[in-house]
C-alpha cells in the first residue's frame, strides 16, 4: 500500500525537473525544488524563478534559497545536491551575456559562482560536464535556455563547441569533445553530412569512468534521430552504444550497463539492457514495460521505477510502477491525471526521483488542481519486498 501527499502548494508553482538528478539530500529529509508564477508558456530570458528546499521533517516547509535565469520547464536548472554532501547544492543561471552554475553551502549560505554551466556531476562530486545550452535551446526548445543566442546557429557541425569538464573546486574547464568530432564517426545507417547535430543528456556512470551523452541530428524538415554514445570521463574512447538512432530515456544499472528505451531489430521498440563496449542487448520487461517512461533502479538496482506520457485510452493519465527485476512483475503505483493544457514543451511530466534510502520517491504532477506541484509517495511497504541481490546503482 502506497501513500501520496503533496510538499508544495499553490498559487505558485513547483516542480523539479529531470529523473537523473539527486533531489533528496542524504538523510532524505530535504527535497529540492523550483518555484515560479506562472504556466502555459515558454520562459523568457526575462523570467526569474526561485531555488529552495522543502523540510520533510518541519511541515514541508518551503525554505528558499536563491534564483536563477537559466531554466527550462522539463529539466529545470540542473538543480541537485552534490553527491555524498548534506549541505551543498548546485544550479546553472544567467549572468549577463554567458551562462554560469552556482555551488551554494545551505547551512552557511556560502555562495561560489563558476564560469560554465553543468549538465552532470561525476560520483565523487569533484567534477562535472556540460554541453552547449545556447546550441540545445536551438535546437530543441525547451531543453536549453533562453537569454543567449547560439553563435553557431548556422553551422551544421560547429568545431568550437561540446561537451566539456568542470573541476567543482577550482572552477577551471577544458574542452573534451566537439560536435563536429563526433559528427564525423560514420554512422552505419546513412550519411550525415547534411545534418545539423548537437549534444543532449549527459550522465556519468556510477564509478564515474565513463559517460553517456546523445548525439543528435536534424535534417531540414525532418524529425530528430539519435545514437547514444558513450566517453571515458577525460573525452577519449568515444563509442555508439546504441546506432540505431532512436534512444530515448536511458539510466546506468552499474558502470557498465545501460538501461534504455530504444529501437532494435531484435524486438523494435522496447527497454533494452545495452553493455557499454559491446553490441549485445537483452530486452527488459518484455510486455510488461510497454511504453517509454523516465526510467531509474531503486538502489540495490532490484527494482525499476518508471512512468509513461499521459495515454489517452486512459483518460489521459500518467502511469507510475515499479518493475521487479526479479520477477518480472509490476506494481502499480498510481495514475494521475494530465491536464490538456500540460502540452508541448511545458508539459509535466512526473520524472519519479527515489531517495537513498529507496523508501520515498516524489513526482511532479498537475492532477491535484492548483497548478504543477510535487509530490511525495511513501513506497517502503513495495519496496522492501524484492529478494533479488543487485549491484548499488546511483
Amino acid at each position: 500500500m502506497t501513500s501520496i501527499r503533496p510538499i508544495t502548494s499553490g498559487p505558485k508553482q513547483h516542480w523539479f525537473g529531470y529523473y537523473d538528478k539527486l533531489q533528496f539530500d542524504p538523510a532524505s529529509r530535504y527535497v529540492l525544488g523550483m518555484e515560479v508564477d506562472f504556466e502555459s508558456r515558454p520562459p523568457t530570458a526575462e523570467d526569474v524563478i526561485k531555488i529552495g528546499m522543502i523540510d520533510l521533517d518541519d511541515g514541508d516547509n518551503w525554505i528558499e534559497l536563491g534564483e536563477t535565469r537559466a531554466w527550462c520547464w522539463q529539466q529545470g536548472c540542473m538543480l541537485q545536491w552534490l553527491p555524498g554532501s548534506d549541505r551543498e547544492i548546485i544550479w546553472n543561471d544567467r549572468q549577463g551575456d554567458r551562462f554560469v552554475c552556482h555551488i551554494l553551502d545551505v547551512r552557511s549560505g556560502k555562495k561560489r559562482t563558476l564560469g560554465y554551466p553543468i549538465y552532470t556531476l561525476s560520483p565523487d562530486g569533484r567534477s562535472a560536464i556540460g554541453a552547449d545550452f545556447r546550441r540545445i535551446s536551438h535546437m530543441r526548445p525547451g531543453y536549453g535556455y533562453a537569454g543567449i543566442p547560439d553563435p553557431n546557429y548556422d553551422l551544421l557541425a560547429p568545431e568550437d563547441t561540446g561537451i566539456y569538464r568542470v573541476d567543482l573546486q577550482t572552477g577551471e574547464a577544458e574542452h573534451l569533445i566537439s560536435i563536429a568530432q563526433v559528427a564525423a564517426i560514420p554512422y552505419p545507417h546513412g550519411d550525415l553530412s547534411g545534418a545539423k547535430h548537437y549534444f543532449n543528456h549527459l550522465l556519468f556512470n556510477p564509478d564515474g569512468s565513463r559517460f553517456i551523452f546523445l548525439h543528435r541530428w536534424r535534417f531540414d524538415g525532418a524529425g530528430i534521430q539519435t545514437r547514444m554514445m558513450t566517453a571515458a570521463a577525460d573525452g577519449s574512447d568515444i563509442y555508439g552504444v546504441d546506432q540505431y538512432g532512436q534512444t530515448s530515456h536511458f539510466i546506468w544499472r552499474d558502470a557498465q550497463h545501460i538501461l534504455a528505451w530504444a529501437w532494435h531489430p531484435s524486438y523494435k521498440e522496447a527497454f533494452y539492457l545495452f553493455r557499454d563496449g559491446a553490441q549485445d542487448v537483452e530486452v527488459v520487461g518484455k510486455g510488461v514495460m510497454r511504453l517509454n517512461g523516465h526510467c531509474t533502479y531503486l538502489p540495490g538496482a532490484r527494482w525499476i521505477l518508471n512512468d509513461t506520457y499521459p495515454l489517452p485510452m486512459d483518460r489521459l493519465r500518467q502511469q507510475l510502477y515499479l518493475y521487479n527485476v526479479a520477477s518480472g512483475e509490476r506494481t502499480e503505483l498510481g495514475a494521475y491525471h494530465a491536464p490538456e493544457e500540460y502540452a508541448g514543451e511545458w508539459r509535466c511530466d512526473l520524472h519519479p526521483r527515489s531517495s537513498p534510502d529507496g523508501k520515498s520517491i516524489t513526482i511532479d504532477s498537475a492532477h491535484g488542481g492548483n497548478g504543477r506541484q510535487i509530490y511525495l509517495l511513501d513506497i517502503s511497504s513495495v519496496s522492501s519486498t524484492a529478494t533479488q541481490p543487485g549491484s548499488s546503482c546511483a
